[in-house]
C-alpha cells in the first residue's frame, strides 16, 4: 500500500491526498521552475537575472546615479534583501560585485570603489568596506522606468512594487552575456561589442527577413572583456549562432620582444582568453614542469612525462609582470635563442589554457516567459519586439500627460475669457463645481484645477502664455499620435535612439576574430623498427629491432605471449574492447626495455563493465578486417580508429551475445576473404568470397553480413587470403597437431558469394583456426 500525505488546499482544491511519489514530483517541478525563472537564467528583454534586476532597481530608487555620491555596498544589499530579494546576503553581494567587475562584464553596470576582486581569483573586500553607484551606461536600463513603460508586481510580501523587467534601450542579453546553471538546463552567453550589436539590431529592424549570414557581417562574433582571439572558422561561428549552441576555440594574444643581448627574445602574453587568469596559467606551468603522482599511482603517467619533457626542453622561466599599467603581462623566456619561436608558442598553447574551447549555450527566458535555446536572429527579433512595445507605452504615457495638460490649459483659457463671471460664481456659492461645469462647459478636472488656484493667481492668468504653451502642446500631441499611428515613424525613432546610444557608449572591438589551426604539439619521433610485445594479461612493452627470438621475451609468472608485432616507432597500437570500442596508443609512448612493461589499461580509460580482447600494431594506412561473432564485418584503416581521447571511440556495433573477433590485416595481394564458422554439432564451415564484396567503413559500424544469418552458427575467424590460399590448423582425435593447405582446386568448393552458408570442411581433424600461407 502506497504511503500517503495529507496536503493543504493550496496544491489543489479537489485533492486532499497524494502519493509520496506524486508529491515529490510536484514539489521538485515547482523547485525546478523557480530556479529556472527566478534565479539562473537571464531574460531576453533586459538581459538580467532577477537578482541583478533587483539590485539595479534598488540602486535607482536610492538615487545612486552616475553623478551621485557612492554609498556602502552593505546599504545597497540591505535594501535589496529587505525589499525585493529575501535570500542570502552573500549571494546578492556576489551578484553586485560581478556587475562591477570590468573583467567579468564587458560593460559594467555598477561603479565600485574599493577592492572588488581581481581576474586572478582574489576575493573582493566585505560589503562593509566597498562602495557602489550606477555607471552611466546603466541608465540605458533604467531611465524610462518611470514613464509607464513596464509592469510592476508586488514584492515577496506585498509591501513594495518591483519591475517585471527593465526598459532597456539596447539588447544587454548580448552585450554582457550571462552564465548560469538551472535544473535540467544551463546557459552560457558570451559578451558582444555594443556598436556591432546596435548595427545588427538596426539592420534587422530595417529588414526583418535578414538571414544569419547577413547579420554576422555586422556582428561577426563575441567580444570578450579581456580581449584574446577567436580562431574558429566562420562556418563554425555561423552554425553556433544559427542553432544557439556550440563551442568556440579561443586563445591568448602575444608578441615577441627582442632583447639586446645576443639575439635573445621572450614571449609576452598580453591578452588572455575568457576563463583564464595569470594565476591559473602559472599553476598549470608548475603542474606540468613538476607533476605530482596521481591518486593510487606510484609513478608518473606517460602523458605527464611527455608534457614535462616537452616543456622543460623549451622553457627556461616564466614570470608575471602584470600591474596597474599592464593588467596582463606574462613573460616566457626560452632556454635558448635558437629555439624555434613557432614550436615554443605551439607547445605552450597545447599544454596550457592559453588556448581552450569555450562552450556557448544561448538559453534564456523568452518574452513568452518560457526558457528556450535561441538563435541570434530569434534573440534580436524578440528584443526588437520588446523595444517597440516599450516605446509605444512610453509614447502613450507622454500623450496622456500632454492631453491632461491641454485639458487644464483649455480650462484656464475659458476662465480667462470669462474671469469676472467665474469669480462671481466662486464668491457667491459654497459649492460652485456644478455651476461652473454647467455654465462654462468645463470638465470636473478643469474645475478642480481652477478651484485649487489662488484668487491672486487666477486674476493674473496671462492669455499669451497660455496660448503659446497650448500651441506647443497641440504640436507635440500631433507628433505623438502620428508616432503611435505609424510603424514607419516608430521604426525611425527607435533606430535614431539606438544610433545615439551606440555613438555615446560604443567602443572598439577588443577580441580579434581570425581563423587559425588548433595548436597540436606533436613530439618528433625517430622512425625506427621496433617489436611490440603484448602479453595475454594485457601488459605491453617494446624491443628495438625486428626478427627477435621469442626466447628473449620476458613474462610475469603465470602470463604468456599474446602476440609480437613488428612495426615502426611512428605506428599505432590499436586495442579492441569487448563492447566494440577501439583505443589507440602511439607505439612511441610504450615503455621500452626488457622489463615487464605496463598494463594497457594504464594508458587508456577503459569503459566500466568491459574488458580488452584484441590488439594490433600497424601503420596508420594499414587496412584491417574487423568482424564480430554474429557474422557481420567490414574493412577500415588504422587511422580511422585513432582517437585523441583516452576513452577511445565506439567503432564496432555489436549485439547481445556477440563479441568482436581479432582484427586481421588486409595486404596489397589480398584477393579473397575467408570465414571460419562453428556449427552446433561441432563441425566447422568455411566460406570464401571476393574481397570486392565487403565494404570499407571509415566511421565504423556493424558492417555487412559475411555469413547467412543463422542463430546456431557462430563466426570464429575472418582472414584475408591471396592466390597462395590458406592453411587449416587443428588437432586430431588423439591430440596430434594437424595442418592442411587449401589452394586452387582444393579451395574452390568453398568459394561462393558473401552472406552464403558456407560448406562444412571435409577434413579428418578438428579445425581450430586458419591462417594465410
Amino acid at each position: 500500500m502506497s504511503k500517503k500525505l495529507e496536503l493543504d488546499t493550496s496544491i489543489s482544491s479537489d485533492v486532499k491526498y497524494l502519493t509520496l511519489g506524486d508529491y515529490a514530483e510536484h514539489a521538485y517541478l515547482n523547485y525546478a521552475v523557480s530556479v529556472v525563472k527566478s534565479r539562473a537564467l537571464p531574460n531576453v528583454t533586459d538581459g538580467q537575472k532577477p537578482v541583478q534586476r533587483r539590485i539595479l532597481y534598488a540602486m535607482h530608487e536610492m538615487g545612486l546615479t552616475a553623478n551621485a555620491k557612492p554609498v556602502k555596498s552593505a546599504r545597497v544589499i540591505g535594501d535589496v534583501l529587505g525589499k525585493y530579494h529575501p535570500h542570502s546576503d552573500s549571494a546578492a553581494y556576489d551578484a553586485l560585485v560581478r556587475l562591477a567587475q570590468d573583467f567579468s562584464m564587458r560593460y559594467p553596470l555598477i561603479d565600485g570603489e574599493g577592492n572588488f576582486g581581481s581576474r586572478d581569483g582574489d576575493c573582493p573586500a566585505a560589503m562593509r568596506y566597498t562602495e557602489a553607484k550606477l555607471t552611466p551606461i546603466a541608465h540605458l536600463l533604467l531611465d524610462e522606468i518611470d514613464e509607464g513603460t513596464i509592469k510592476f508586481i508586488p514584492n515577496y510580501d506585498g509591501s513594495f512594487k518591483e519591475p517585471v523587467s527593465l526598459p532597456v534601450r539596447l539588447p544587454f542579453v548580448l552585450l554582457n552575456g550571462a552564465s548560469g546553471i538551472a535544473v535540467g538546463m544551463a546557459t552560457e552567453i558570451p559578451s558582444h561589442n555594443l556598436y556591432e550589436v546596435a548595427q545588427a539590431a538596426i539592420q534587422l529592424i530595417c529588414n526583418p527577413n535578414l538571414n544569419h549570414i547577413d547579420l554576422l557581417e555586422r556582428m561577426p562574433g563575441p567580444d570578450f572583456s579581456g580581449g584574446g582571439q577567436i580562431i574558429s572558422s566562420p562556418e563554425e561561428i555561423f552554425l553556433l549562432y544559427k542553432s544557439g549552441r556550440g563551442s568556440l576555440r579561443v586563445r591568448a594574444r602575444w608578441e615577441i620582444e627582442e632583447l639586446l643581448a645576443r639575439g635573445q627574445w621572450q614571449l609576452v602574453i598580453k591578452e588572455l582568453p575568457p576563463g583564464t587568469s595569470s594565476q591559473k596559467l602559472l599553476e598549470e606551468i608548475e603542474e606540468l614542469t613538476n607533476p605530482k603522482f596521481k591518486v593510487h599511482k606510484k609513478t608518473l603517467t606517460p602523458e605527464q612525462l611527455r608534457s614535462k619533457r616537452s616543456l622543460l626542453k623549451l622553457l627556461h622561466t616564466v614570470r608575471d609582470e602584470s600591474g596597474r599599467d599592464a593588467p596582463v603581462r606574462l613573460v616566457f623566456e626560452p632556454k635558448s635563442s635558437r629555439i624555434d619561436q613557432a614550436d615554443f608558442i605551439n607547445t605552450l598553447l597545447t599544454y596550457t589554457s592559453l588556448e581552450s574551447s569555450l562552450p556557448i549555450n544561448l538559453v534564456m527566458i523568452g518574452t513568452n516567459g518560457r526558457p528556450q535555446q535561441k538563435g541570434l536572429i530569434e534573440i534580436l527579433r524578440e528584443w526588437i519586439g520588446y523595444r517597440f512595445e516599450i516605446v509605444a507605452r512610453r509614447t502613450q504615457f507622454k500623450l496622456s500627460k500632454v492631453q491632461d495638460r491641454i485639458c487644464i490649459l483649455e480650462g484656464r483659457m475659458t476662465v480667462f475669457l470669462n474671469l469676472d463671471a467665474v469669480m462671481g460664481v466662486i464668491r457667491s456659492l459654497d459649492e460652485p463645481q456644478a455651476t461652473l461645469v454647467a455654465t462654462f462647459g468645463l470638465s470636473n478636472q478643469q474645475v478642480d484645477d481652477i478651484l485649487n488656484i489662488r484668487v491672486r493667481q487666477l486674476a493674473r492668468l496671462e492669455k499669451n502664455k497660455i496660448e503659446k504653451e497650448l500651441s506647443e502642446l497641440y504640436s507635440e500631441k500631433t507628433q505623438l499620435e502620428e508616432l503611435l499611428g505609424s510603424d514607419v515613424t516608430m521604426k525611425q525613432l527607435i533606430i535614431k535612439e539606438i544610433r545615439a546610444d551606440a555613438k555615446q557608449f560604443g567602443d572598439t572591438r577588443r577580441t580579434l576574430i581570425q581563423q587559425d589551426k588548433h595548436a597540436i604539439c606533436e613530439e618528433r619521433i625517430v622512425d625506427e623498427p621496433v617489436t611490440v610485445i603484448v602479453l595475454q594479461c594485457g601488459w605491453v612493452y617494446t624491443l628495438k629491432g625486428h626478427g627477435l627470438d621469442k626466447e628473449d621475451f620476458t613474462f610475469k609468472a603465470g602470463d604468456s605471449l599474446y602476440s609480437a608485432f613488428q612495426c615502426q616507432t611512428i605506428d599505432i597500437l590499436v586495442v579492441l574492447g569487448s563492447n566494440g570500442r577501439v583505443y589507440s596508443v602511439p607505439v612511441a609512448s610504450l615503455p621500452s626495455g626488457r622489463g615487464d612493461g605496463v598494463p594497457v589499461t594504464s594508458l587508456i580509460k577503459l569503459e566500466a563493465g568491459t574488458h580488452l580482447l584484441h590488439y594490433f600494431a600497424a601503420p596508420l594506412e594499414q587496412l584491417l578486417l574487423l568482424a564480430s561473432s554474429n557474422g557481420f564485418g567490414f574493412i577500415a584503416r588504422v587511422a580511422d580508429m585513432v582517437s585523441r581521447m583516452k576513452t577511445g571511440k565506439l567503432f564496432m556495433t555489436t549485439t547481445a551475445g556477440s563479441k568482436p573477433l581479432a582484427p586481421m590485416p588486409v595486404c596489397p595481394d589480398t584477393l579473397q576473404i575467408a570465414c571460419l564458422a562453428l556449427c552446433p554439432k561441432g563441425e566447422t564451415r568455411l566460406l570464401v568470397f571476393s574481397l570486392n564484396e565487403i565494404k570499407t567503413l571509415s566511421n565504423g559500424g556493424r558492417g555487412t553480413a559475411l555469413l547467412a544469418e543463422d542463430d546456431n552458427v557462430r563466426l570464429l575467424q575472418v582472414l584475408g587470403i591471396s592466390q597462395t590460399g590458406l592453411m587449416l590448423s587443428g588437432v586430431s582425435r588423439s591430440g596430434v597437431p594437424r595442418q592442411k593447405r587449401l589452394v586452387g582446386n582444393t579451395l574452390a568448393p568453398y568459394v561462393s558469394m558473401r552472406a552464403d552458408h558456407g560448406k562444412i570442411l571435409a577434413v579428418k581433424f578438428k579445425v581450430l583456426g586458419i591462417f594465410s600461407v
